[in-house]
């Protein structure tokens, strides 16, 4: 099948290249002139596990191409994929004008029939706008569909291609026929494809987003209330997660979830709410105490230290959201940078992929490490905002030497307690006891 995928951010990039590798012919279409020609070179613009290998099978085989022109892109496709920036407004509302502008753009090409899917998460309503802005420019034949992404960054590839389920909002029968042929590779195994109206497919992704969002702030509320009573939520985790009605996945305690999906989701769901006469009274708590959450291991560290941070040399391992991606949009790091910065602290970092990214915010207010040990060399303490791999067995012993102080504050509780205190390490982590004495003479 000929695709066309407008957008080549996380989800369309992923989306355009696991079509190609099922043997479609995909073009991608992106107006960012250096973005396409380093596509074009071979390079993959964003860092996610696995993609750089279909990405270089599918472009050398020539079924993945690239082009900044939409009538180049389009002229053959029979499905093309909206994968635009959807970012939130002043409100939180999710801002269309992206998906809204182009749709207009293909109605001004379109003269025979077609596929038209959002795969960007857009508010409800959002294809009856498309269908109307195409509508205005042609008397073509077409239908719009919603069709959401349901990709984890980091698992992204494996999510497209073995997808718990394809949900697909449309109530025609054509567009039905040709997708279901065009997913039937991808649900061998048996996963369902969900054929649903286009409103109740896009409330079905903010829903998702929103109620997993909800399911890590619950246990950060937790987290917080077994520090005070002095249990221990790793092991509330296991007692919990152990309910079939409940599940183990989404309930590990941490310094709150960021990226590009759940914080604008959440927000862009809370407005959709409002826009309808609904108040929500749930998202608005979960929204505050995200906020505050981020900012956990900088108060831990602040309170250890007698109240102030200014001129303490702080190293901080982790960057990104979540590993295995080198996304730090709404990323807990960058809001304990932010606080570190203001009282005063100097900050070292280091992450295995989001480096730049970071480079690119914070130019040299930061100091950047080559690896994970060259910051601790001096450093008063160690805060930990991602759990990469590579931090979750790293040599203890050479960290004593490096750091000032034995002292970690741990936003994802990677340690043993027994082992950290058997080490002499001072260690703060989230909802279980603090191991170490307590105070800045420590």
């Amino acid at each position: 099948m000929n695709i066309a995928v407008i957008g080549t951010g996380y989800v369309g990039l992923v989306t355009g290249t696991c079509f190609a590798e099922m043997g479609n012919q995909v073009s991608c279409i992106d107006i960012d002139e250096k973005k396409v020609a380093s596509m074009r070179s071979g390079k993959v613009p964003i860092y996610e596990p696995h993609l750089d290998i279909l990405f270089e099978r599918n472009a050398g085989q020539g079924r993945l191409t690239f082009t900044t022109h939409l009538e180049e892109g389009i002229r053959d496709a029979e499905v093309v994929f909206l994968a635009l920036p959807t970012p939130p407004g002043e409100d939180g509302s999710a801002d269309l004008s992206a998906v809204l502008k182009v749709a207009g753009e293909i109605g001004k090409l379109l003269d025979r029939y077609m596929i038209i899917i959002t795969k960007s998460t857009v508010p409800v309503g959002t294809s009856e706008l498309v269908h109307k802005e195409i509508a205005n420019h042609t008397q073509a034949a077409f239908d719009v569909v919603s069709n959401p992404e349901f990709l984890r960054e980091g698992f992204a590839v494996d999510d497209f291609m073995k997808p718990d389920r394809v949900v697909i909002g449309t109530r025609s029968e054509n567009a039905k026929k040709i997708l279901k042929d065009l997913y039937a590779p991808f649900l061998r195994q048996g996963n369902p494809i969900y054929f649903m109206d286009e409103r109740s497919a896009e409330l079905t992704k903010y829903a998702a987003n929103a109620f997993l969002a909800t399911k890590i702030t619950f246990m950060n509320e937790i987290a917080g209330l077994c520090e005070r009573t002095g249990a221990d939520v790793d092991k509330v985790r296991i007692g919990m997660g152990s309910d079939s009605r409940i599940g183990k996945r989404f309930l590990f305690a941490g310094i709150g979830y960021g990226g590009s999906c759940f914080p604008k989701d959440v927000r862009a769901l809370d407005q959709t709410a409002k826009e309808f006469g609904f108040t929500f009274k749930l998202l608005p708590s979960v929204m505050d105490v995200n906020e505050k959450q981020k900012l956990l291991l900088a108060s831990k560290a602040r309170e250890f230290f007698g109240g102030s941070l200014a001129g303490k040399t702080i190293a901080l391992w982790g960057l990104s959201f979540k590993p295995d991606t080198d996304d730090i949009r709404e990323a807990p790091a960058m809001y304990i940078i932010d606080e570190l910065l203001r009282e005063g602290a100097k900050v070292r970092v280091f992450d295995p992929a989001a480096m730049e990214n970071t480079r690119n915010i914070y130019g040299d207010r930061i100091k950047f490490g080559k690896d994970a040990y060259e910051i601790l060399d001096g450093a008063d303490a160690l805060l930990i905002a991602t759990e990469w791999a590579l931090f979750r067995t790293p040599d203890f012993r050479k960290m004593k030497t490096l750091l000032n102080n034995p002292l970690i504050f741990d936003g994802r509780n990677l340690y043993d307690l027994d082992h950290m205190e058997e080490l002499g390490f001072h260690y703060e982590s989230i909802g279980r006891k603090t191991v170490g004495g307590k105070g800045a003479g420590t």
